[in-house]
């Protein structure tokens, strides 16, 4: 959105160097990803929800994610099972940017 430029500048920045350090990496067994958070909330309320569905309406899940949430994706990335996962982007933003990848 316009008012998140800057959020956006500071994302392309996280995915570079993430991706450059998975790149270094490589070969050593140590993995590198990007969690992309989007609308979080510790507890989820009325205005939570209603910030999402009206400021962020693209949202899948039409609520902002829970720190748990997000956490369990960290929980993921670290584990053993995500070892052929590297260099990735993982959004947990409840689907509100609209892309395919």
């Amino acid at each position: 959105p316009p008012d998140m430029i800057h959020y956006g500048l500071t994302k392309t920045a996280q995915l570079s160097v993430s991706r450059g350090l998975a790149k270094l990496a490589a070969g050593s067994g140590v993995t590198v990803n990007a969690v992309l958070p989007g609308p979080t909330r510790e507890t989820i309320d009325d205005n939570g929800v209603a910030f999402v569905q009206s400021m962020r309406p693209s949202s899948i899940i039409r609520r902002p994610a829970t720190t748990d949430e997000v956490a369990n994706m960290v929980i993921y990335t670290v584990s053993p099972q995500a070892s052929a996962t590297t260099g990735a982007a993982l959004r947990v933003d409840g689907g509100v940017v609209d892309t395919i990848i």
